[in-house]
């Protein structure tokens, strides 16, 4: 595959290089309505050229967030045969069911003093007075986003998922490791495993509210 077209909202899988460089050229759209994961950053602003040199082995992705003009993407040479880390539209085309709230509880021992539960088809939230533990399915993930009212602090406790904060993005994370994450600043996981859930603890200061979210890339159509 060496072109590729992305409708409006919806981005390319995310991939990894192989051991050649690669040149991306954006021949259609603003490169004002782009987010780009290249490597170890997310580009979101002073995008300036239309060519992106891509390292070899380095990882890549393209997300068009306009709401109504359409990217086509040239590729030098055939991105087919590169590792495909994260499609965001692998289930699009399945059933949307929530998870089953037993069998997670039940499979995992949640403590039981939980005061909420939010249940969706890629993740599942169980809220307690003072933090929630946030489970995001196998191969899923939550969306890029951010808060205005809320800094959260996030615990990875499960699963080595791919964090993004701020313009940072973080490989195959370890348990135990924390992130900070203040009002106004960018962030997702992506669960890029096939089997495994990844487990978050996630803390705030702040005001908490569920309705206090900004999706700016959202694959999964949440609302």
């Amino acid at each position: 595959m060496n072109v590729e077209k992305i409708g409006p909202g919806r981005g390319t899988s995310l991939r990894k290089n192989n051991s050649q460089q690669l040149t991306i050229i954006i021949k259609q759209g603003s490169l004002n309505e782009l987010f780009i994961i290249k490597g170890s950053s997310l580009l979101t602003k002073n995008i300036l050229e239309s060519n992106l040199i891509i390292s070899p082995n380095e990882y890549y992705m393209i997300m068009n967030t306009s709401v109504k003009n359409e990217l086509e993407i040239h590729y030098d040479q055939d991105i087919s045969i590169h590792q495909v880390v994260y499609d965001p539209y692998k289930y699009e085309k399945n059933d949307k069911i929530a998870l089953n709230i037993a069998d997670v509880i039940k499979q995992y021992e949640i403590p039981k003093n939980y005061i909420d539960v939010l249940s969706k088809w890629y993740s599942i939230k169980f809220s307690y007075p003072n933090y929630n533990f946030i489970f995001i399915k196998p191969e899923l993930a939550i969306s890029f986003q951010f808060h205005d009212n809320r800094n959260e602090i996030w615990e990875i406790l499960k699963g080595k998922p791919i964090i993004i904060v701020g313009n940072q993005v973080y490989y195959h994370v370890k348990r135990d490791r924390k992130f900070k994450i203040p009002i106004n600043t960018i962030h997702s996981v992506i669960n890029p495993n096939p089997e495994e859930f990844v487990l978050i603890k996630e803390g705030w200061t702040g005001d908490f509210d569920e309705e206090d979210i900004f999706r700016i890339f959202n694959p999964n159509n949440s609302k």
